[in-house]
Order: structure tokens, then C-alpha cells, then sequence
């Protein structure tokens, strides 16, 4: 008996050795992607950000009258291998960034043979809602949070003497971060669920603390974004949406497993 639950327990981590492996290619195959156009991304996906005329900025423009100038800011590598490193760090994350389904799906394919049928029932179609959620927040990451972040702090200076001269690592780090954890803030919903399955929170205890949950996101989105109340609401009400859909979705999945 011992032998036969080694064997299912050898099988099992090869499995996902044998997932984990897939992931890397995919992560690989699209890093490779990345690194051969990076020049183009560079320049129209992350430097972008800084310019005036970004589509975010011209919107705000247009219908808000909220219009920014060019910011000031100079891109500098300070190490020998500095932009080689920027480029990999780029490459990767893109990779993972932009194959997120195909990962999410191996995870999922992995975690699927052990649950129940009921189980399985109740969690139809998580790859798809996990994907679009984590994409969802990708894109507002990239068109909200990124472009006011950069403006921001491109544009603040405490005294006239001092230039911003940014790293370019610096620069490309923050708006990888600030993409990559709007991706993950967007799962909100879905952790709610999956909480909620598990019988550690439930709708009460989101609605209960629902006055500190708003307030912790007016602070971050006052903390990321200009000192303009237009701006902090631009980024808070969509984060606040995703709490209250978060609610919605826990009273579903107490419901159903009310009735499992």
C-alpha cells in the first residue's frame, strides 16, 4: 500500500514538473518575442507614458480638461550591464504578463483532478474569469495607474535646481510593478470567491468592513496618483466596483454552497 501511495505521490510531482516545464516555454516563447522588438516596446509602450499626447492624457483633455505637458524627465543607465538587465527584466515579465492564461490554465489543469464533481461544477469556466479579471486590471494598470504615476512624479520636483534624472530600471520597474499588481488587484472578486468557498470570510464580513476598505483605497489611489480629486476618483471607483462585486460574488458562492 505504502508503495502504491508513493508511486501516486511521484506521479503527482511529475505532473507538475511536467506543467511547470510548459510554463517556462510559453514564458520563454514570449520573452523571446519581447526581447527581439524591445527597442519598439521601449520606446511606444514604456517611454510612451511620459508624453502628453498618450492616450490617456488626451481623454483626460478632451472630456475632462485635466491637459498635461511633456514631462521633464531624463533616462539614464548607471552599470555596465544596466539596459541588458532592464531588457530581461522586460522580456520576463512581458512573458509571464502576456501568457497569464495559458499559465492560469496549468495551474488549474493541475489542481482540477482532486477536486469533487461539485467542486468542479462550482468552479466552471475559473480559468477564463481569473484570465479576464487579471487582464482587465493589466490594461487599467497600464492606461490609469501607469500614465498618472509617471506624470506625477516625472513632473514633482522640490526645488527647480534639482532634474529628474530617472534609471531607466527604476522607470521600468515601477510601471512593471504597477501593471503587474493592478493584474492581481483586479482578482479581487475571485479570492473572494475562493475565500468564501473555504468558509474563511463571507458576504457579512465584506460588508461589515466595507467603510475600511474604502478608505484604504482612497489611500492608495491617493498615494499613486496626482494630488487632484479627479484623479484619485478615476482610479478609486473601479477598485471600489471590484469590492462590491467581490460581495456579490461571495453571497453567490455561499449560496451554492448552501445548497451542495
Amino acid at each position: 500500500m505504502s508503495n502504491q501511495q508513493q508511486m501516486s505521490f511521484l506521479q503527482h510531482l511529475d505532473e507538475l514538473r511536467w506543467r511547470l516545464v510548459r510554463i517556462a516555454i510559453a514564458v520563454l516563447l514570449v520573452g523571446v518575442v519581447i526581447w527581439v522588438y524591445q527597442e519598439w516596446i521601449m520606446n511606444h509602450l514604456f517611454l510612451a507614458l511620459k508624453d502628453h499626447d498618450f492616450i490617456t492624457f488626451r481623454l483626460l483633455c478632451t472630456y475632462f480638461g485635466i491637459c498635461v505637458s511633456d514631462t521633464t524627465v531624463k533616462m539614464q543607465s548607471m552599470t555596465v550591464s544596466g539596459q541588458f538587465n532592464y531588457a530581461m527584466m522586460m522580456s520576463i515579465m512581458g512573458g509571464l504578463i502576456v501568457s497569464s492564461p495559458f499559465i492560469f490554465y496549468q495551474l488549474w489543469a493541475f489542481v482540477k483532478p482532486g477536486l469533487k464533481k461539485n467542486e468542479i461544477s462550482a468552479t466552471k469556466g475559473m480559468v477564463f474569469y481569473i484570465s479576464l479579471c487579471f487582464l482587465t486590471g493589466v490594461l487599467f494598470g497600464y492606461f490609469v495607474v501607469a500614465p498618472l504615476t509617471v506624470q506625477f512624479f516625472g513632473s514633482f520636483q522640490i526645488s527647480q535646481e534639482i532634474e529628474n534624472n530617472f534609471t531607466v530600471g527604476s522607470y521600468v520597474g515601477t510601471v512593471i510593478s504597477t501593471v503587474f499588481y493592478s493584474g492581481l488587484l483586479f482578482l479581487l472578486p475571485i479570492i473572494s470567491y475562493i475565500l468564501t468557498k473555504i468558509g474563511l470570510i463571507g458576504p457579512d464580513f465584506l460588508k461589515k468592513y466595507r467603510r475600511h476598505a474604502i478608505v484604504v483605497i482612497l489611500i492608495i489611489s491617493a498615494v499613486i496618483t496626482p494630488p487632484d480629486m479627479l484623479s484619485q476618483i478615476i482610479v478609486s471607483i473601479p477598485i471600489i466596483g471590484l469590492y462590491e462585486i467581490g460581495i456579490v460574488v461571495s453571497k453567490r458562492a455561499l449560496k451554492n454552497k448552501s445548497i451542495e
